[in-house]
């Protein structure tokens, strides 16, 4: 992933979380080849966050393990992430996790355990970030926060087995808009990125699930799937800031197969 051409994100100190692989792994590099210091969190994979955040300079690279499944580790990512740049100005709200044998004929247990970590990858621990952000920019006169969300959070999904993901979604956007909402006087800007079908491994699982790749194009308005590096792209514009009374949006990125 090369320089985002016009933009610039020289002194901008940002925290992404699930840069290990699909869309974060493009977003880290982005906003390091902009010029940012990139603190780049992973859960279990850490030669993909290394192979990811290879190419941004040492100095302004920072790699941080937490487990999204645990609320003080959590914590300790903001901490940790704070402490090395010496301040968050933009956090990427990107991990996010989604399974595929959360249908309506799994046996309850199997039901209540991808509800339970959906909602805790995909919503506790993003708004535990959130929370943790907004705090720390309220004294600076500002900062961003950019939620990848999905365009199931609007629609629905297309497979009931993944209901929880698609809810998890919803809610993440929701208490995303919530913040922009509550702190736009503030200079807290908060985004929402609503993309389609990606070109990442979690969505050549899921058109497994549908048919296959061919079904799953078929049904685009473009018949291409959205690339990771057009989303980092956008992130990276964000990231900027210089669009503030952007700020609330949802940003469908779907070539025109969704359209509000």
């Amino acid at each position: 992933m090369g320089q985002v051409s016009g933009v610039s994100l020289e002194g901008r100190r940002i925290l992404v979380t699930g840069t290990s692989k699909g869309i974060g792994a493009c977003i880290a590099p982005a906003l390091g080849a902009a010029g940012a210091t990139v603190i780049a969190h992973y859960g279990s994979d850490r030669d993909g966050a290394v192979a990811a955040t290879a190419a941004i300079p040492k100095d302004r690279c920072h790699l941080v393990q937490a487990d999204l499944n645990d609320l003080t580790a959590v914590e300790r990512l903001w901490d940790e992430a704070e402490s090395f740049a010496g301040g968050i100005d933009v956090f990427v709200n990107n991990a996010a996790v989604m399974r595929f044998d959360g249908g309506f004929d799994e046996p309850l247990e199997v039901w209540d355990r991808i509800w339970n970590e959906a909602m805790q990858v995909n919503v506790l621990a993003p708004a535990r970030l959130m929370r943790r952000a907004v705090n720390h920019f309220l004294p600076r006169g500002g900062g961003a926060i950019i939620t990848i969300s999905s365009w199931a959070a609007q629609r629905g999904v297309t497979n009931p087995a993944t209901i929880a993901y698609g809810a998890s979604k919803s809610a993440v956007r929701a208490a995303t808009q919530s913040i922009a909402r509550a702190y736009a006087k503030d200079g807290i800007l908060a985004y929402i990125i609503a993309p389609g079908v990606v070109r990442t491994r979690l969505s050549e699982q899921f058109a497994a699930t549908q048919g296959g790749e061919e079904k799953i194009s078929a049904n685009l308005a473009s018949g291409e799937w959205v690339t990771p590096e057009e989303l980092a792209k956008l992130v990276a514009f964000l990231a900027t800031g210089q669009v503030p009374q952007l700020s609330g949006a949802t940003l469908d990125v779907n070539g025109a197969s969704y359209i509000r």
